[in-house]
């Protein structure tokens, strides 16, 4: 083995160019492509900066005996390639003539290929992650990942704010998913959690006089298997103190603004738009709406009370609501493509979706009878701003059913029919978003933030209030419809805190228990403050253009929270569950058990 000095390297095998001719360097990297052109053998020689042509003689060549993925460091001259020179890549004008070759590790044949489209299962490829983590994509992905955030960093720091760290081993408290637990060795029975993300840490900085507080923070969620969900996931956290919510959004606008300009070239117009929860539900039926296209939904109901279709006017009659879209010149679609649609529309618990081609007269569908008479389809081709040839499509039922169905089939057509334009970075604030949501299940009041987001009444409309009319200082950002962060004004005020625990049935004593320390520090002098966090996993991939989070994620588990690559979780011996005081109750593990499945 030659020493460092012999092997390290003088460049990287993206960095030579036509400049550099002439050159003695030493590269070191991956065997990416090896090609042997009547005793004439070539090599590319790969690194996460790029592919170098590498020439070897034949005598050279054949005493390396080189394989796909050997590791090696090379010496020689830089020449040009002159008439053979490949436009595709940065050091497609040069090669290295080697004169001095030593592996420095060999490498078995791999189980997937190192190369950028890879048609490999996912699960082998999670299995081979450290192979897989060798192609560009992810490369590139991940150095994308690393700049958006360091100028995020950057951004923050200039606005003064403190980088802090919060605790990873803490207390359980509701967040909404089931924590992860880890058991104590030193205290017996006892568990921390693993934090679902620093809400309450951040909170008791305020009160501590940090003033403004940001940090990188990893967070843990023990839910049930979903699609492009993380059991651990990465968000920027930021909180604020003697602010209200314009001040947030200020902060994040320059943050945004700064990030997508340094690490994208991009740049963001501000300020970014505002729109209020209500608004957003009855113009788009969801809380995220994508604004990059119109196809508003609209209400019906004025047209659909004396209709006589007995569907409409069940729901109106039981308190539900009549809405539609219209699909510009959609009246040429099939019998069968909008039998898709309607099925599309139930796997969101619409029981069925009512369609109609609009015209004057009647037009075509289950409501042609009903709009037959020239003055009803008049209006309600009116209502729903529809004109001869358009579709219209109804949903009707409760309120929140017929948003879901609606603005889920609108982001559906949105990008069924091309209507989404390229490379808009639409944000947006959703604001004022209702404080309370009835739990019908458990028949019970339940934040739709977290129990520490400010009302905006602040007297909770007095001793006899109604929770479902109260109206929270929260906000999300939205970005091309996606949901990338929430935050809110919190309470500072330990009197208005107990009254909100007090709303969703947490009695005095599970508040001392659970969060005792939070009321005592609000009890102490606690000034005004709001905060905000932002998913940096979605964020990024958004910006990516990814459809799954997981490829701009290092090491990511499968949504079954399993990693395949090192085998996690696993069983562990009786004598350590001894040490932390644990007893299994699961049944004896097989010798193949482990997690499985992506």
């Amino acid at each position: 083995m030659p020493t460092p000095a012999e092997w390290v390297r003088t460049h990287t095998c993206g960095e030579l160019r036509a400049e550099h001719v002439g050159d003695q360097v030493t590269l070191n990297g991956w065997v990416d492509a090896r090609r042997n052109l009547g005793g004439i053998y070539f090599v590319d020689l790969r690194d996460r900066y790029g592919i170098t042509q590498l020439v070897l003689d034949e005598g050279l060549a054949e005493e390396v005996k080189l394989g796909p993925e050997y590791v090696l460091s090379v010496s020689g001259q830089v020449r040009a390639r002159e008439g053979n020179v490949n436009p595709d890549r940065a050091t497609g004008e040069i090669e290295v003539l080697v004169r001095r070759l030593q592996v420095l590790s060999r490498s078995l044949t791999p189980p997937i290929e190192v190369i950028d489209e890879l048609d490999t299962a996912v699960e082998t490829r999670l299995r081979y992650r450290f192979l897989d983590l060798r192609r560009g994509p992810l490369q590139r992905n991940l150095a994308h990942r690393a700049r958006f955030i360091g100028a995020m960093r950057r951004a923050f720091d200039e606005l003064g704010f403190l980088d802090i760290e919060t605790p990873i081993l803490t207390k359980a408290t509701p967040e909404g998913a089931r924590d992860y637990l880890v058991p104590s060795r030193v205290h017996p029975g006892h568990f921390y959690a693993l934090p679902q993300s620093p809400q309450i840490f951040k909170q008791i900085l305020m009160v501590s006089g940090f003033d403004r507080y940001y940090q990188v923070a990893r967070c843990f969620r023990d839910e049930d298997q979903r699609a492009d969900r993380q059991p651990e996931f990465t968000q920027l956290d930021m909180e604020m103190s003697f602010v209200e919510e314009d001040h947030v959004f200020e902060v994040w606008e320059q943050v945004m603004t700064r990030t997508f300009r340094d690490s994208m070239g991009v740049e963001l117009p501000t300020p970014f738009p505002r729109m209020r929860w209500s608004e957003a539900m009855e113009r788009y039926g969801l809380d995220k709406p994508d604004t990059r296209f119109g196809m508003p939904l609209r209400c019906a109901g004025e047209w659909a009370a004396d209709c006589g279709f007995r569907v409409f006017t069940g729901a109106l009659e039981s308190g539900g609501r009549v809405m539609g879209l219209t699909v510009e010149g959609g009246a040429s679609l099939s019998r069968k493509e909008i039998g898709a649609l309607e099925e599309y529309a139930r796997e969101f618990g619409a029981p069925g979706l009512v369609w109609w081609k609009a015209a004057e007269g009647g037009g075509a569908g289950p409501l042609a009878r009903f709009a037959g008479e020239a003055d009803s389809s008049r209006r309600l081709m009116q209502l729903m701003q529809a004109s001869e040839g358009d579709l219209c499509l109804f949903a009707a039922g409760e309120r929140n059913l017929v948003w879901r169905v609606l603005g889920e089939l609108r982001n559906h057509l949105g990008r069924e029919r091309g209507l989404i334009p390229e490379g808009l970075w639409n944000f947006l604030w959703v604001t004022h978003f209702p404080m309370f949501e009835r739990d019908r299940e458990a028949d019970r009041w339940v934040s739709l933030h977290h129990p520490f987001t400010a009302p905006v009444d602040w007297e909770l409309g007095g001793p006899d209030g109604d929770p479902a009319a109260l109206d929270s200082r929260a906000y999300d950002l939205v970005l091309n419809g996606w949901e990338l962060g929430s935050g809110s004004v919190r309470i500072h005020d330990q009197v208005v805190q107990r009254r909100i625990f007090e709303i969703l049935g947490i009695e005095e004593q599970e508040q001392e228990r659970k969060f005792g320390f939070l009321l005592e520090a609000l009890a102490h002098g606690a000034p005004p403050h709001a905060g905000f966090a932002l998913g940096l996993d979605r964020t990024v991939a958004l910006t990516l253009g990814l459809d799954n989070i997981r490829d701009q994620i290092a090491f990511p588990k499968t949504t079954r929270a399993a990693d395949l690559m090192c085998g996690a979780p696993s069983r562990v011996a009786p004598e350590q569950l001894d040490e932390v005081h644990v007893r299994s109750t699961a049944p004896e593990a097989g010798p193949e058990d482990g997690p499985e499945g992506a």
